[in-house]
């Protein structure tokens, strides 16, 4: 059992790849989209951050990394086939055992997410001028607490359905586009000991990481991804019983 009144021990993990080589992307996010995830979410006072990139050694995963982790936030778009099986394999196991996972934008097709999903994860998809209207619901929720009843970005890219994802456990948020598209934008599993949520904002050429509505989705979703457990997820024990049994 983990102490629930220490820190929530954050990793934020991007490919760090359109930054380097998109000067509208690094005009955007001068210390690359993990590093703005990770400064918004760092001003909280019971969440401590960490990043991590996809050139780095072991994806920046290696090590101690993701066993000290207790919510990873994941955003990759160009470069899913670089990410190691290696890797992958560790961070689903540590999501089995209790690890949350909070999927972003284009990490539909992210070998974690699709591994964890047991689906491909494709959609439809439009780089235009549309205005997302993201509707509430389930206001009661942790993650949609301060949002009310909607909220909208001006520019987003879009994405639309059929989106290849297994039926939510809860379907929180439903995306309009300008173009008439809609897409299940906010959604959560259970996946053995840990918890998983897909958010849709975030194209790397829009400031959509900046907006506050964005940041206070992302934020609730760490706290509400963070079990406090962590148990093994792979194992059979053998269970003798509590109550004495009359011999077979």
């Amino acid at each position: 059992m983990i102490n629930m009144s220490s820190p929530i021990r954050v990793t934020v993990w991007s490919e760090y790849r359109h930054e380097k080589n998109n000067p509208k992307v690094t005009g955007i996010y001068p210390e690359g989209i993990h590093g703005a995830i990770a400064g918004f979410l760092g001003k909280q006072a019971d969440i401590t951050v960490r990043t991590a990139t996809l050139d780095e050694p072991d994806h920046g995963l290696g090590g101690s990394v993701l066993d000290e982790t207790d919510v990873l936030v994941w955003w990759g778009h160009m470069a899913h086939g670089e990410v190691s099986d290696e890797i992958v394999a560790k961070a689903k196991t540590r999501v089995l055992e209790g690890m949350g996972l909070i999927a972003l934008h284009s990490s539909h097709k992210a070998k974690i997410f699709t591994s964890l999903m047991g689906t491909s994860g494709s959609l439809k998809w439009r780089m235009s001028t549309d205005k997302e209207r993201l509707w509430n619901l389930m206001p009661s929720h942790p993650i949609t607490q301060g949002i009310g009843e909607y909220f909208e970005i001006a520019n987003e890219e879009m994405y639309g359905e059929p989106f290849g994802i297994p039926t939510p456990d809860e379907l929180l948020f439903i995306s309009w586009f300008t173009g008439g598209e809609v897409f299940r934008s906010g959604a959560t599993w259970n996946r053995g000991s840990g918890r998983i949520f897909y958010f849709r904002p975030g194209h790397e050429t829009l400031p959509t990481y900046h907006q506050a509505e964005v940041q206070t989705v992302i934020t609730n979703a760490v706290r509400w991804a963070h079990t406090g457990v962590r148990t093994e997820a792979d194992v059979c024990p053998k269970s003798e019983p509590l109550e004495p049994l009359p011999e077979a």
